[in-house]
């Protein structure tokens, strides 16, 4: 499996999670294999939005993610993951303790951005 995760800062596994899907400056990509990370890096988030967070949906699936863990995000962008089939995960604090509790099947959903009032079909 392929964790796509929202970071603000380079710091690999030590980032912490951004609160804003549409806003953060970068992605880590986790391979995970037999629950472990078998590797990561962190790459810039290209769509850091210019758009809205929907333009990074696609950013971030161009990665061949298949789950994501983010601080926040809104009901566009929740949606257009739910259509590619891609869950995803509310985490508030570090990149990998939020690996440790999403492996641990620890995680629950996430809720929308309170600044969001679009509807879905807005992206």
């Amino acid at each position: 499996m392929k964790l796509g995760i929202t970071i603000d800062e380079n710091n690999g596994l030590n980032s912490q999670v951004s609160a804003h899907f549409g806003q953060c400056k970068y992605f880590l990509i986790a391979d995970i294999e037999n629950g472990e990370i078998k590797t990561s890096k962190v790459v810039g988030n290209s769509a850091q939005h210019g758009g809205g967070g929907c333009i990074a949906v696609d950013e971030m699936l161009s990665h061949k993610i298949t789950h994501v863990i983010a601080g926040g995000m809104g009901m566009g962008a929740q949606q257009k993951f739910a259509n590619a089939g891609v869950p995803i995960f509310g985490y508030s604090g570090k990149v990998e303790d939020a690996i440790k509790a999403f492996l641990a099947d620890n995680l629950t959903g996430i809720n929308a951005c309170t600044e969001h009032n679009k509807s879905i079909t807005d992206c």
